[in-house]
This record gives structure tokens, C-alpha cells and sequence, in this order.
């Protein structure tokens, strides 16, 4: 029994420290989109969030080499937009343009690089929670 009871306080360890670790994170990550001025091309800080995806050029977000420069590239980020009326389902839109990278400050390319690890980390919850919505109504239709 007491295994059991072991295994249910870590889940609930981890569970909760997910949780912390995601308020945290969406604290730094609003801070990050006012100071890398993406801002001024998103109204707010939730509409962030209704893009697919956000990706990055000009440095690598490989876990292996985080952050390198990819010389003669611009340093820019891109959200992936998804419109399922459009003739064009997807397309991509800058949020934000930095310049040849090599050219950036080191220190606002490595906040440009932890804006896109956060947004991905943040958006990684909202697509779990999306799909065990929909999970949900399986448990409805078997029950």
C-alpha cells in the first residue's frame, strides 16, 4: 500500500511542480515579449498564443547547439498563421526583426532564443490540454 501512496506523491509532486514551473514561466515569457518588442506587432500578450506556431531563423534552437548563430542568416521571428477558409491554409508573418545575427547583441539574441523555448514550453500545455479535452468525449461515447 504504502508504494501506492509513494507513486501518488510523486505525480502529485510533479504535477504541481508543472504547474509552478508553468506560472513562472508565463511571467518571464510576457516580460520577454514587451523587452524583444513583439509587442508591437501582437495587440496582446494572449494572442500570442493563437498563432500554431512561432519559430526562429538565424539561430539554432537545437538542444545540442542552443542559441549558436547561423552566420549570414538574419535573426528574425516568425509565427505560422493558420486560416482554414483561406485559399492558403497557412502562412507565416515576422514578428520581429533583429538584422544579420551575427550583428545582434549576444544578450538579445539569447533572449530572443529563450521567447521561442517559452513559448514552446507554454504552448506544449495548451496542446495537452486540447487533446485531453478531446479525449473526453471517448470516455463519454464507452461509458
Amino acid at each position: 500500500m504504502s508504494s501506492a501512496l509513494d507513486r501518488l506523491k510523486n505525480l502529485t509532486n510533479k504535477i504541481s511542480s508543472y504547474e509552478l514551473a508553468r506560472k513562472e514561466n508565463l511571467k518571464i515569457l510576457e516580460n520577454l515579449f514587451n523587452e524583444i518588442c513583439i509587442n508591437e506587432k501582437v495587440e496582446t500578450f494572449n494572442d500570442l498564443f493563437n498563432f500554431k506556431a512561432i519559430n526562429l531563423s538565424g539561430a539554432s534552437l537545437l538542444e545540442d547547439s542552443l542559441g549558436e548563430i547561423k552566420e549570414g542568416k538574419y535573426l528574425q521571428v516568425l509565427a505560422i498563421s493558420y486560416d482554414r477558409e483561406a485559399v492558403v491554409k497557412s502562412k507565416n508573418i515576422s514578428l520581429a526583426y533583429f538584422g544579420r545575427v551575427e550583428n545582434v547583441e549576444s544578450e538579445l539574441k539569447d533572449k530572443v532564443v529563450e521567447f521561442i523555448i517559452r513559448y514552446r514550453f507554454e504552448k506544449s500545455f495548451m496542446t495537452l490540454e486540447h487533446y485531453h479535452g478531446m479525449l473526453a468525449t471517448f470516455r463519454k461515447v464507452s461509458e
